[in-house]
């Protein structure tokens, strides 16, 4: 298993820095290395389930644990926005979310499981008219219809990857930021801004109260009203 010194954790690890030189490195994965968090840092530093880093290890190994309902056996498997942890020993369920200090793990309901709400990175048309949409976390679906766009979501059902629903990134979207000085906040969308130039896209939103020009790459619409799933 690769190892990271501990310096160079980011801080939501939760990772004493002093306490050694190294710790557990995130493995090559679908989630940038400094956007996600190891399987086995997560069990030992952030729900502290086991008292040694060594414990964590083993019931990884023991197949005790899934990532979007698949078992994992690397400590090292990088657990990223939105992905589910589910430890069915216990009978418990987290799901990790944006928040001001990168990303923050949250337990969550049973029944919300077998769900995950990813965001559309990018489209294809494919031979044969098909289309392919990119989300956040590395998957790629081949879709029936065009009807998705960049900057929208879907809700997956896990581990199927089966799409329950698509929210659309329009007026009147529910949103999270994901990075910036609102990261972990929710925000009302009130216009898509296109540029066609060099300049990111933005998302104009009210964020309590006030109105404020977000990159479009920090917008992850969860819903209408109210988010689709727990996200606090």
């Amino acid at each position: 298993m690769a190892r990271l010194k501990r310096l160079l954790s980011p801080n939501f690890w939760k990772v004493p820095k002093k306490a050694s030189k190294w710790t557990v490195s995130p493995s090559p994965g679908p989630h940038k290395k400094m956007e996600s968090i190891p399987l086995q840092i997560i069990i030992h530093n952030v729900l502290k389930m086991t008292e040694k880093s060594s414990e964590s290890r083993q019931l990884v190994k023991r197949r005790e644990f899934l990532v979007d309902g698949k078992v994992r056996t690397d400590g090292g498997y990088p657990i990223g926005m939105m992905d589910v942890v589910s430890v069915p020993l216990i009978s418990k369920n987290y799901r990790l979310v944006p928040s001001s200090k990168g990303l923050t793990v949250i337990e969550i309901p049973d029944k919300e499981s077998g769900q995950k709400l990813c965001k559309i990175t990018g489209k294809k048309i494919l031979r044969g008219k098909k289309v392919q949409i990119n989300l956040h976390d590395g998957k790629n679906l081949l879709v029936g219809k065009d009807i998705f766009n960049t900057g929208d979501s879907v809700m997956l059902e896990i581990p199927g990857l089966k799409i329950l629903s698509h929210i659309k990134l329009e007026k009147g979207s529910l949103a999270l930021i994901t990075k910036g000085k609102n990261s972990g906040k929710f925000a009302k969308v009130k216009e898509v801004i296109i540029t066609k130039s060099r300049e990111p896209n933005k998302v104009i939103c009210e964020i309590d109260g006030k109105d404020y020009a977000i990159i479009k790459d920090f917008i992850f619409v969860v819903g209408k009203d109210k988010p689709q799933i727990t996200l606090t």
